[in-house]
């Protein structure tokens, strides 16, 4: 298979199971049939396999890639401004408790009260990580291969909240419905309709650490691991 078209068919398999399977009422029915812990072995099967084809098939460097614009020092430096936020949410959304995460729907029945740390920025810190680093590559990466790979996660990235939002809504009731009333999808959406507080204490100094070192970690490393330095002066 082409490695282009291989990595197109594997980005629309691992983007359309996330929204065609687990954002609609075929989820429901698979779970009432099989059961819930059937299904969640089912999907992250399929997820899996759809990562491995992304992975095998996405080669930048192809000779059937075709680049229609490349990296500039504006959009440069702007994924390195942006990727320090990035990093700093993607560390919180898995050292967090947070009732969008899978097998933590129980902190929903905490209400208001699950609101505390980043959740209080936005209840899906993992997938607003994801939006900014499919942003930045794809502005720096004009090429079809990376196109398709970083829009693809970026469309599953902006649409999943509304889906796991519904979801968590049908399956948690007034517990998710409290939770939601003093939070946001939108970073600081809440925040800045005055329906919560930034706490940096909550979040934690140690969390913004080790963000930090990952990201000044990747600035030093990409160049080595992926080929393409972070940082480019003059």
């Amino acid at each position: 298979m082409n490695g282009t078209v291989g990595l197109v068919v594997s980005v629309i398999f691992f983007v359309g199971i996330h929204l065609g399977l687990a954002g609609t009422g075929l989820r429901g029915r698979l779970i009432g049939a099989i059961g819930e812990g059937p299904y969640r072995g089912l999907f992250s099967l399929l997820s899996a396999i759809g990562l491995a084809g992304i992975i095998w098939f996405f080669d930048p460097y192809g000779a059937d890639n075709v680049a229609f614009w490349g990296p500039m020092m504006v959009t440069r430096w702007l994924a390195v401004v942006l990727m320090l936020p990035a990093f700093i949410l993607f560390v919180c959304a898995f050292t967090m408790k947070s009732p969008t995460v899978i097998g933590q729907e129980g902190a929903a029945d905490a209400g208001a009260a699950a609101a505390v740390g980043i959740l209080r920025v936005t209840r899906h810190p993992f997938l607003w990580a994801v939006v900014l680093w499919a942003t930045v590559h794809v502005l720096n990466n004009g090429d079809v291969v990376s196109l398709v790979l970083f829009l693809g996660m970026l469309v599953l990235a902006l649409t999943g909240p509304a889906q796991i939002d519904r979801r968590k809504a049908e399956a948690k009731g007034a517990g998710w419905i409290s939770f939601a009333a003093v939070t946001s999808n939108v970073p600081f959406g809440a925040i800045l309709d005055g329906r919560n507080n930034f706490s940096l204490r909550e979040i934690g100094w140690w969390r913004i650490a080790v963000g930090v070192l990952l990201w000044a970690g990747l600035l030093h490393a990409h160049g080595k691991v992926f080929g393409v330095p972070a940082l480019v002066f003059g």
